[in-house]
């Protein structure tokens, strides 16, 4: 499965800060229907994801009935992201 979205970038403070984009909820229902076949512990979705020249592996983590893309710090730094920035995602469910 691929999807392509957009969000802003967002900051979770908790023991140690993550930025993050909310998977809007259109493709949170598509990921819903594959999530109970590739995730692993907690709902973890595995995932590639490309934004700009940047592409990483993650995993979708979930959060109040949905999803959160973490967007690392050299993701960030490579592609002059900063809080509040709408972000374009494009992602692969890995298998």
């Amino acid at each position: 499965m691929e999807l392509s979205f957009s969000g802003e970038l967002v900051e979770w403070r908790g023991p140690a800060p993550y930025h993050f984009v909310v998977v809007p909820p259109e493709e949170c229902v598509a990921l819903d229907e594959v999530a109970p076949l590739v995730s692993y512990g907690w709902g973890m979705v595995p995932v590639t994801l490309r934004v700009g020249g940047t592409e990483w592996t993650t995993a979708l983590w979930p959060r109040e009935g949905g999803y959160v893309v973490p967007v690392k710090d050299r993701v960030r730094r490579a592609e002059a992201l900063h809080l509040g920035d709408p972000v374009h995602l494009w992602l692969r469910v890995d298998v």
